[in-house]
């Protein structure tokens, strides 16, 4: 069996994080347009809460799509939980691989999830393949606002993130979007206020989710070894390092297809 990721961790715990919060997510929703008659994707769903979300505020169709399977199990309950399953789905997917023909949704959303695809310029083609014509993709990741980064923060942003995320700048998150297809029409991009984010986890979450989210992880801590090594290398690496305003933060890409 293979060694267990901080992604399984978090499917297990069924709580899944991406900067800016609520905020962002609306802010990225506005900046591509989405309304009642959009058909949405959802890549990288995780937990489901952006889905839900969307299908809430805007009465929208959302698919979405995770790579784990314990991943799609929380979005389904999320659904179920908050009453919107007549307006989403949910399917085991990989970002650079999807699993829909050419041009079937309206808006295509990424919330910190393109930072970990080996090939991201494969994943944002993917985004531009599934997207129609005159339709948006938007982007909201983690973002190098100086470089290079020293090492230490590097290293935590590897661990607290997730051992394969790879930020960019935000002027590679651009190019992306260009090659890919899909000229930019806007982008914001700050800096990461750790109280901020506190916050937004939970307004994001409401108070009841994030006690079931503690109250597994507790579980979890208890029966799993490799978990419990997890968390003592998260509290060996230190909380926040310093630097982390100067040189990190997230960003809103939005391109629309030609």
């Amino acid at each position: 069996m293979d060694k267990p990721t901080f992604f399984d961790f978090a499917a297990e715990v069924g709580l899944t994080k991406h900067f800016g919060g609520v905020a962002a997510t609306r802010q990225l929703a506005e900046m591509c347009h989405i309304h009642q008659d959009s058909y949405v994707l959802d890549v990288g769903c995780g937990a489901g809460t952006t889905a839900a979300f969307l299908a809430r505020q805007y009465g929208c169709r959302v698919a979405g799509v995770d790579i784990r399977e314990r991943m799609v199990d929380r979005a389904q309950e999320t659904a179920q939980r908050l009453g919107v399953q007549g307006l989403v789905e949910f399917r085991v997917a990989d970002v650079q691989s999807l699993p829909f023909v050419e041009g079937m949704f309206d808006a295509v959303l990424s919330e910190s999830v393109t930072s970990f695809p080996a090939d991201k310029a494969l994943a944002v083609r993917e985004y531009a393949r599934v997207v129609k014509k005159g339709g948006y993709v938007g982007m909201g990741e983690a973002t190098w606002l100086k470089t290079p980064p020293p090492p230490e923060l590097l290293a935590w942003v590897r661990q607290d993130v997730g051992a394969t995320v790879e930020p960019l700048t935000a002027e590679a998150w651009v190019g992306l979007l260009r090659e890919a297809g899909l000229p930019l029409v806007a982008r914001h991009v700050r800096e990461v206020q750790p109280a901020q984010e506190a916050r937004g986890l939970t307004k994001r979450y409401g108070r009841a989710a994030l006690v079931r989210s503690i109250l597994r992880a507790a579980r979890l801590y208890v029966r799993s070894p490799e978990y419990r090594a997890f968390v003592r290398s998260v509290r060996e690496g230190g909380v926040l390092p310093a630097g982390l305003q100067e040189y990190f933060g997230y960003g809103l890409y939005v391109g629309r297809k030609e």
